[in-house]
């Protein structure tokens, strides 16, 4: 099982949106762009919501059949390891290992000493085409590598077998992520990481490296877009020559995915991936879930009520809500409006808040951050929060289409 050129990750916390996501990639078909989808959900977040991973299969194939979507489509073990990927086998058949976690875990001696030989072809002034200078590689530098990412991959291989062994290994698509490690990667060690999972005979088709600069929860980049387009070109090259040189997969491809929205960085990705001919995977987390609660807040006086005791119960809760998430948010309490205010707004008001859109003066990356944390003050609503879902449908359909297509596929996929 191959991964298309292009593909985009899709969460859904609560498993409702899946006809009103696909609607946007119809809407690129119809522009002459096929996105493949990728339907997202962790480990933690069925855990937070009450769902099952068979949920998340149920929601795709349903969503397919209603909207006559003819082109692939998966659905992502989102951040598992050995210890979770169980519950997963059956319903995915793209699966994320995530080996954040163990960066930095010596492997033992022997394991390092043997890639250091096995990678001795590569010694000396490393050429890696599209990159500007050669990098220059020694034992040390090999063996530095090692200490940091073996242990790492060798979990990644660990992880893959077990997958393998379940469903056979032309039955799913592996990708490895690196993106929540607390550094960044330079594209040599990138290189040999891809490398070492060569030699963990994990045939990787994306891989998602962490880049430099904030990707904080819900909203834009923050960094340096000038350092962030240098990384992404050089990683694009160190994928293109891993490929020949290790024989990975010919559909290996990088993969961007962290809680952020990502719009300052789409056009300099979409620049680097048609100079270089590239596939690239998008994941999104939360973009839905915000659409959402924009939706029921503009779908009626009810829904408006509703996510106004959202935000009320999320206010009171912030040091709870953001301690899981305490390394990729930045939010400022003091400019969080109090919820009495908050509870005079009108729909619009709402909105305006919590909507990307910079032009607005009332939009505050704040609230915007400590909604999209709030999910979990909406899932103790349980059927209260759903029904509200349903009530809105149309409206908060049309939030969720036009946020990911006019905002995600188009700017970074799009022909225009």
């Amino acid at each position: 099982m191959n991964i298309e050129k292009y593909s985009m990750g899709i969460g859904d916390r609560f498993g409702m949106e899946g006809v009103a996501q696909l609607h946007a990639f119809r809407k690129a078909e119809e522009r002459g762009v096929v996105v493949t989808p990728v339907w997202n959900k962790s480990h933690r977040e069925h855990s937070l919501i009450g769902t099952q991973p068979d949920d998340v299969r149920t929601e795709a194939d349903e969503a397919v059949r209603a909207t006559g979507w003819r082109h692939p489509y998966r659905v992502d073990a989102d951040h598992i390891g050995v210890k979770t990927v169980d519950a997963f086998l059956a319903s995915s058949d793209f699966f994320t290992l995530d080996v954040a976690d163990f960066i930095g875990k010596s492997a033992p001696d022997g394991a390092i000493e043997s890639f250091v030989r096995e990678m001795e072809p590569f010694r000396g002034a490393l050429r890696i085409p599209g990159l500007d200078a050669p990098h220059e590689v020694t034992d040390a530098v090999l063996r530095t590598i090692g200490h940091r990412y073996l242990y790492a991959t060798s979990e990644a291989g660990r992880t893959y077998r077990r997958i393998e062994g379940a469903k056979g290994a032309d039955n799913f698509i592996t990708e490895v992520s690196f993106d929540e490690a607390s550094e960044s990667q330079s594209p040599l060690e990138l290189f040999f990481v891809l490398g070492a999972l060569a030699r963990e005979g994990v045939p990787a088709q994306t891989v998602a490296p962490k880049f430099s600069g904030k990707f904080l929860k819900g909203i834009d980049y923050v960094g340096d877009v000038r350092v962030f387009e240098r990384e992404f070109d050089a990683d694009l090259a160190v994928v293109r020559h891993a490929i020949d040189v290790f024989g990975l997969p010919r559909s290996l491809k990088l993969s961007v995915h962290t809680g952020s929205d990502k719009f300052t960085l789409y056009p300099v990705m979409r620049s680097a991936i048609r100079k270089h001919g590239a596939g690239l995977h998008l994941k999104t987390a939360g973009t839905t879930w915000l659409e959402e609660l924009i939706g029921v807040g503009l779908s009626g006086a009810s829904g408006l009520g509703l996510a106004k005791r959202i935000y009320a119960e999320a206010f009171a809760r912030f040091g709870e809500l953001c301690a899981p998430y305490a390394t990729v948010v930045e939010i400022d309490r003091t400019r969080l409006p109090d919820p009495a205010e908050v509870a005079g707004w009108n729909a619009e008001r709402w909105a305006s808040h919590i909507r990307h859109d910079p032009s607005n003066a009332d939009f505050s990356v704040h609230v915007r951050q400590l909604m999209h944390v709030a999910f979990k003050v909406a899932a103790g609503l349980g059927e209260e929060f759903r029904s509200s879902l349903r009530d809105g449908r149309s409206t908060v359909s049309r939030c969720v289409t036009d946020n990911l297509f006019d905002r995600h596929i188009e700017p970074l996929f799009g022909r225009g």
